[in-house]
């Protein structure tokens, strides 16, 4: 892979952790539970479900870290180490933690919001479940496929 494709890929993944932080941080100050909170604790530590959000996310940011790392492993022709395995294996299991966050986040929408209707939460949240199935699917798949690759590699060393 060019090495000029990688590092583009790698900034676009970085702008998306970005927009997400941005998200992440600007988004409660204008919410209509937090919109007239007027300290920094009342916008983003008094509400529960925003603080299982933030728990959630930790998981999206490393698996944004490690497909950089797997995006720098392919720009220098080490796709096929160890690492890069472990780096999607973690890609795999923090999307599957994600998708924990998200069910018990929408447990808590369910919960909590009555007779109030929660059908956007619940669908936003789907959309999440979703895609985050597509994910640990495609990085378990191509784990796999690295890990079959790194041990046919290591037996051809083996044999020269």
């Amino acid at each position: 892979m060019k090495r000029s494709s990688t590092i583009f890929l790698q900034v676009v993944i970085a702008a998306l952790g970005i927009g997400a932080l941005a998200l992440l941080l600007l988004e409660p100050r204008t919410e209509g539970v937090n919109a007239h909170a007027t300290t920094l604790y009342q916008i983003y530590f008094d509400d529960p479900f925003l603080m299982l959000v933030y728990a959630g996310s930790v998981p999206f940011f490393i698996a944004l870290y490690q497909a950089i790392k797997v995006l720098g492993y392919a720009g220098q022709n080490q796709i096929f180490s160890s690492a890069a395995v472990r780096a999607l294996r973690t890609i795999k299991y923090c999307a599957l933690s994600i998708i924990a966050f998200v069910v018990v986040e929408e447990v808590f929408i369910m919960l909590n919001h009555g007779d109030d209707d929660a059908a956007g939460g619940i669908m936003m949240g789907v959309f999440i479940i979703f895609g985050s199935i597509v994910a640990a699917t495609a990085a378990a798949m191509f784990e796999r496929i690295l890990q079959n690759a790194v041990d046919i590699k290591s037996e051809n060393d083996l044999t020269v």
